[in-house]
């Protein structure tokens, strides 16, 4: 109450509604990989900084293209005046950055960071750290990327597709890196593709992958099989010198050299080249099915039965038999994600489940991810609380401000039970939560306990005869 001394008419304003809770965004997904380049407005002024962007254009805008992996094509007469392939030699392509990305925008991604650790060199190596030269290039691996990130609030999924492309050690190194920052900022969620993804697995397989990811902060992750085939053809460079064409008895030259010399031939290979699709691990997909779930529905609903948009079908076809062991794992607990192809509805994501597949509270990634959220969000909007007065009236706006959120998240379906008091409860105060010890030593402690949804994963229809009763 300030103090008056001269006549006059004042008007102060009371404060009596509660503050808000401003929620956080829930599919920023960051990328970490290599690139063509890394440039905004210098060389490489971009490696190993975590930048948001919107599109497609504007990850090529500053990073590039894919790598121009050769294609090598031979074609022979086929007697009839025209031409057949007597050989396709798809490249192996190691840098998947580019793809994923794409993959992520074609499937509903908004928003994303990129977080480039190295651009592309002649012989394509993917290293965990890097090999410390002095070549702002090459000088950094994937853990460093994640490194990076690890300085940044905003991203909340982490990607990192070419994980796959590193040896047992390194990818275990890796992957376990993730979960344990996941679980110390508690503000994030891994999303990994299994290492041996584009191989048809047995049982034991499957273990040896599950291992990679031991055993802790195992609900802050989830893991996808198999690889998926994608819509985007083997990357052409803008001179077409990265595909080479063997004809008949002639040397091989590049399908540009073509171009004038032999129309028919030039369009018979361009045509070839449609025929063949990259095979990518399906982390970027899932991200943007992640984003566009969220987006449409809300992070309480689980992200599968969902159809991946640019894509094929899987690598592996999948049943029920294989993909029980998958899903429910009795020695680990570690369930893994199918990917797979249903007729008539194209390739779906089945599966929603964390790493943690036998943990009651955490099994399901819609509850892992929303409580990420409801955390967050409330972390950061009780800020203005630090070093308030620590009594009754700061209780009050406290619990107002979090059961005015969680009651609008009920009224949005996140949250179950017939009324608030079914779905969730707040407390703070002295001889509740707090005792006269807390009070002295300025804690304020504040419960709350949340009734989050969870997927109906098995619908189970029972059947039975009924007897004629007229």
């Amino acid at each position: 109450m300030p103090t008056y001394k001269t006549p006059d008419v004042y008007v102060e304003e009371i404060s009596v509604f509660p503050p808000s809770v401003a929620e956080v965004e829930t599919a920023i997904p960051a990328f970490i990989g290599y690139s063509e380049s890394a440039r905004k407005n210098a060389d490489y002024d971009l490696i190993l900084k975590p930048t948001k962007i919107y599109s497609l254009k504007d990850f090529e805008r500053y990073y590039g293209i894919p790598e121009d992996d050769t294609v090598a094509v031979t074609v022979a007469d086929d007697g009839q005046g025209g031409f057949t392939v007597s050989s396709f030699s798809e490249p192996t392509v190691k840098y998947l950055l580019y793809f994923s990305v794409k993959m992520f925008f074609e499937n509903g991604g908004g928003q994303c960071y990129i977080v480039s650790v190295g651009s592309y060199q002649p012989t394509a190596v993917i290293d965990l750290t890097g090999d410390a030269s002095s070549d702002p290039a090459t000088m950094y691996g994937l853990q460093d990327g994640l490194d990076a990130v690890k300085m940044e609030d905003e991203p909340t999924l982490i990607v990192i597709p070419e994980a796959v492309q590193l040896n047992e050690a390194d990818y275990t190194t890796l992957v376990q890196a993730v979960l344990l920052q996941c679980g110390t900022l508690g503000d994030r969620f891994g999303i990994f593709d299994l290492r041996d993804g584009a191989i048809d697995l047995d049982n034991d397989a499957l273990n040896a992958n599950r291992s990679y990811f031991g055993t802790s902060n195992l609900k802050y992750g989830a893991v996808y099989y198999p690889f998926v085939k994608s819509t985007m053809n083997f990357w052409v460079n803008s001179d077409e010198s990265n595909v080479d064409v063997t004809y008949a008895s002639n040397p091989t030259a590049n399908l540009a050299s073509f171009k004038s010399s032999d129309t028919a031939l030039y369009n018979f290979v361009k045509n070839a080249l449609k025929a063949h699709y990259v095979t990518l691990p399906p982390s970027g997909a899932v991200a943007g099915i992640y984003a566009a779930t969220d987006s449409n529905r809300g992070v309480w609903k689980a992200p599968a039965n969902v159809s991946l948009a640019g894509v094929i079908g899987p690598v592996i076809k999948l049943d029920n038999r294989k993909q029980d062991g998958m899903n429910v794992d009795a020695t680990s607990g570690k369930s893994i994600n199918a990917i797979r192809s249903f007729t008539g509805k194209g390739t779906l994501v089945w599966g929603a489940r964390t790493l943690a597949g036998n943990d009651n509270e955490w099994r399901y990634v819609p509850v892992r991810r929303f409580f990420n959220m409801v955390e967050e969000s409330i972390k950061k909007s009780t800020y203005w609380a630090v070093f308030e007065p620590n009594d009754a009236n700061t209780w009050v706006k406290v619990r107002g401000m979090i059961e005015n959120y969680l009651t609008q998240k009920w009224r949005e379906g996140a949250l179950a039970g017939a009324t608030t008091r079914d779905s969730f409860f707040v407390r703070c105060g002295l001889g509740t939560t707090m005792n006269s010890q807390d009070i002295l030593e300025g804690r304020m402690n504040v419960e709350i306990g949340m009734a989050a949804v969870r997927p109906a994963e098995f619908i189970i229809l029972r059947f039975s005869h009924k007897l004629q009763t007229s």
